[in-house]
């Protein structure tokens, strides 16, 4: 990951790397996927054109040009294209083209002008006004926010609100329930710099724990109030929020949505997204629709899908009238006026609909199943009630969780939403592999997804499974194909093994003892601290019981950085409760202090061996990263001043030899 929270963009062709600087890679990175609504990393003609539309430029490039201009640059001939191939066409944008690169008049955005990069970031109003309206509905009877809301979407007045960081933090807790300890944020009406950057730094590392990708987002972006970036990370802790239930352990009655063919794994694993899309499509096929919807975009921006759902879910209120209406603008007022009808409409406007807003278009429909969702409420037919509970499963789930975002963490281009699915081509895994040990993945025997043949998969899945052996995993018992199929078991043995192997490569590159670090070391070094500022708790090994006190943890956090723990709000840890309550302060604290820590409080409560080793090293890599930092910092103010002494120095000597000749 690099500075402030930027990310390097892998690209594997060098001419391509050597063309752009990082800070433009990572500006057109963001321009590619703004465009690619859709969210396969495939740019269609459609996405292109209506990006060059939503920035205001090249608008008198015509769909056929727009077409001959994407079938010129798709190197793979896959329909589309992918980011190489954008930033090949980015290269020769200045050189012009057909009704196509124009020099662009005052005022005008483009993607590159003559050499330098001129990112354009455009917010959408109606996103913003969906976004303070979701905000001002959730938190209006939050006490501390009561000062500030409701939020005037008009204005805004929602970009320097956020600035202190406590509605972000608010958010992130509405969205999931009890991610943030409150008593861990800096709440006063007057904060100083230092308590809004900690505000900040609980948030980004709080909106990481969740899923939320904030690679290309620092604290200092938050401080500003940069639009685009707040708006891009509140719309990923909304939707997050919006979906939380979008499964079936919160929503059994989904099962209603399998055939007889299809096995309940199948559904389990399936990303909250793509089962929206199913739950439409169960309902638009009983209606007699023949159309699948594959997409919150061009599959549903006439309005069509929505008439004959909200039809299916409630015939008695919403009529197919308005699919006699041949404008498509009208015929969106009337589809959502009958949602309106039903209390179901929210998030989106007919202008959203129609231009295809894939945010807006998802919140709908995740709001509409939440209100009416048409399926079964008998849930006592579906013989998986049984399953789950089985702890095997609660245990993956659990771990899923981690694991995926941790690896969304990491800065890879792909983005984990469904770990036992996503991992299946092997492609996140090299992503994940190649940020943690760098050069170790051999790209040119990659295949890059969309995958058409199975045994490509399996291919980058073996490579998976041998640079897991370079990196001395245990992998016995995995092979390639174990992958391939979804092995949960195999899949959570080697995403540990690789976390893991970043913590200890991470803490060897800060030359902690100039040698390996071990799970001996790290338990040392914790002990070490704990007495050196004179506290008796200690640990013995990342089993040992008394650890779900949390009183160890917040001693050792007390030790890294003594202001950091309120010890008035720390319980004697001897109920279960006083347990619950000191572990989500620890980690919430940690989180504040700069940890990327992925557990949840229970870990620290039934002292799970994993979640501690992966909670103390995260605390123990911030401290010598920090200590690093400060000794790095005073290494160059004495070079400073032992330049600045030795041209005094230098001078004085002039000064003297001068008056020795005269």
């Amino acid at each position: 990951m690099a500075a402030n929270g930027g990310v390097d963009v892998q690209v594997q062709d060098e001419a391509l790397r050597t063309s752009y600087t990082p800070s433009e890679m990572r500006h057109l990175k963001t321009q590619f996927e703004l465009f690619n609504t859709g969210k396969t990393g495939i740019l269609t003609v459609n996405e292109l054109e209506a990006g060059m539309k939503v920035l205001k430029t090249h608008q008198s490039a015509t769909l056929k040009e727009v077409q001959d201009i994407l079938t010129k640059y798709d190197s793979k001939k896959q329909g589309g294209l992918d980011f190489e191939d954008f930033l090949r066409m980015q290269m020769e944008l200045p050189k012009g083209g057909r009704g196509f690169r124009q020099s662009p008049a005052k005022g005008d955005s483009s993607f590159l002008t003559s050499t330098a990069t001129t990112l354009v970031h455009t917010i959408s109003d109606s996103e913003k006004k969906a976004y303070v309206d979701h905000i001002n509905m959730y938190l209006e009877k939050d006490p501390v926010l009561q000062r500030v809301l409701p939020i005037d979407p008009s204005t805004n007045q929602l970009f320097d609100i956020i600035k202190d960081g406590i509605l972000l933090c608010k958010l992130i807790n509405v969205a999931v329930a009890g991610t943030i300890d409150e008593r861990a944020i800096n709440m006063k009406e007057k904060l100083n710099p230092w308590e809004r950057i900690e505000n900040h730094t609980l948030c980004l590392n709080s909106a990481k724990a969740i899923g939320c990708s904030v690679v290309n987002i620092g604290t200092q972006d938050l401080g500003d109030g940069r639009p685009h970036l707040v708006l891009g990370l509140i719309s990923q802790i909304v939707k997050i929020q919006l979906l939380a239930t979008v499964n079936l352990k919160q929503t059994p009655e989904l099962a209603e949505l399998l055939d007889e063919t299809e096995e309940f794994d199948e559904l389990w694993s399936m990303p909250a997204e793509k089962i929206l899309l199913r739950w439409m499509n169960f309902h638009l096929k009983k209606a007699g629709h023949k159309k699948t919807v594959s997409n919150f975009t061009t599959d549903v921006k006439d309005a069509t899908a929505y008439c004959l759902l909200l039809n299916q879910l409630a015939p008695e209120s919403c009529s197919l009238d308005p699919l006699h209406i041949e404008d498509v603008y009208e015929r969106s007022k009337a589809v959502l006026a009958q949602a309106e009808r039903i209390n179901c409409r929210k998030y989106i406007t007919p202008k959203d609909l129609v231009e295809g807003s894939a945010n807006l278009n998802l919140a709908f429909v995740a709001h509409l199943f939440h209100t009416k969702n048409g399926l079964t409420q008998d849930t006592s037919k579906y013989d998986y009630a049984e399953l789950l509970q089985d702890d095997e499963y609660k245990e993956a789930s659990r771990e899923e969780r981690m694991y995926r975002t941790w690896i969304n963490s990491q800065g890879t281009e792909t983005f984990v939403s469904s770990l036992f699915e996503d991992v299946r081509d092997g492609w996140v895994l090299l992503e994940a592999l190649d940020k943690v040990a760098p050069g170790s993945v051999n790209w040119k025997s990659a295949t890059r997804p969309p995958i058409k043949w199975p045994f490509k998969k399996v291919e980058n899945c073996n490579q998976v499974v041998d640079i897991g052996k370079r990196l001395k995993f245990s992998l016995v018992n995995i092979a390639g194909l174990d992958i391939v199929q979804g092995q949960r078991k195999l899949i959570l043995a080697y995403l540990w093994q690789l976390m893991r192997f970043s913590m200890l490569q991470l803490l060897k590159d800060l030359k902690l003892h100039g040698r390996e670090v071990s799970d001996a070391d790290i338990i040392h070094w914790a002990n070490l601290k704990v007495r050196n500022v004179g506290k008796t708790s200690r640990m013995e090994n990342f089993k040992d019981k008394s650890l779900s006190t949390g009183l160890f943890f917040l001693d050792l956090l007390g030790a890294v950085e003594p202001r950091v723990v309120n010890w008035t709000l720390v319980t004697r840890g001897v109920t279960d409760e006083e347990k619950r309550v000191n572990a989500t302060y620890i980690i919430s604290i940690a989180r504040k202090l700069g940890c990327s820590v992925f557990l949840l409080w229970d870990d620290i409560v039934e002292v799970r061996p994993k979640m501690i080793l992966t909670l103390t090293a995260s605390i123990m890599l911030w401290n010598l990263a920090n200590k690093a930092s400060k000794e790095s910092e005073t290494s160059a103010s004495l070079g400073k001043w032992a330049a600045a002494v030795s041209k005094i120095d230098a001078t004085n000597k002039f000064g003297n030899s001068l008056r020795t000749s005269v």
